[in-house]
């Protein structure tokens, strides 16, 4: 993307898909979006969440266990988990992440900039169809079992919303400019995305009534917040 390869995002960018899910993983346990003694949901679904092969996470998750931060529990009802006192700093790959705040930052300016826009006309052009598959996305996040089927589900809802809309080159742009965003995605407790789902609720009973003005209003705050929880602990 033009005038996004500013040095933070050429690091990430530097970053074995191993190293990236590792360091992932160990800042949301830092952040304290991982609380000790929390289980992470099954390989599949954090590959799914995180864009990267389930191999990949099997070997992020063993090698975070021998660092500390995890551990892994054997037979029945085992699993992984957050160990009870992770250990913290043992990744050094996590500086290539907060180091990119700014870059962050930006993208999610880049990402309301184009939102904004793309929900009012989907407002205003939304059929029924549409509206009933966003209702069907909120019921299914509301009953999401963890952050990393939240995470499909809820970028699955925003690019339905956007192509309701019917801009294409909105459409493509937006879509670039999430898939930079997602390369910084952390697991968030599950209560703060069960709050979020609210504002999807919202968005999608002002596009239901066509009422552009609400939708975007709802869209503004959606979108903003993440300027106070990507790479932070405020979303605990």
């Amino acid at each position: 993307m033009d005038g996004l390869s500013a040095p933070a995002l050429t690091g990430i960018r530097r970053l074995s898909a191993l190293d990236t899910v590792r360091a992932r993983i160990a800042l949301a346990v830092e952040l304290g979006l991982l609380a000790p003694g929390e289980a992470l949901p099954p390989g599949p679904e954090i590959a799914s969440a995180l864009g990267v092969g389930e191999i990949t996470v099997r070997r992020a998750l063993v090698s975070l266990c021998t660092d500390g931060v995890l551990v892994r529990r054997r037979g029945r009802g085992g699993g992984t988990s957050v160990a009870a006192e992770p250990a913290l700093g043992a990744v050094a790959e996590i500086a290539a992440y907060t180091g990119a705040t700014a870059e962050v930052h930006e993208l999610i300016d880049h990402r309301l900039a184009l939102e904004v826009g793309l929900v009012h006309l989907a407002a205003l052009r939304r059929d029924d169809d549409i509206v009933s598959e966003l209702w069907n996305l909120v019921l299914r996040m509301e009953k999401a079992s963890g952050w990393a089927e939240f995470h499909e589900l809820d970028a699955r809802f925003h690019t339905a919303v956007v192509e309701a809309s019917g801009v294409t080159a909105g459409i493509r742009r937006h879509g670039e400019v999430v898939r930079e965003l997602y390369r910084y995605y952390l697991p968030y407790p599950l209560e703060y995305l069960r709050e979020s789902n609210r504002e999807h609720a919202e968005l999608v009973a002002a596009v239901d009534r066509r009422d552009a003005m609400t939708a975007v209003a709802v869209t503004c705050r959606h979108v903003e917040v993440l300027h106070n929880t990507m790479l932070s602990s405020h979303s605990r």
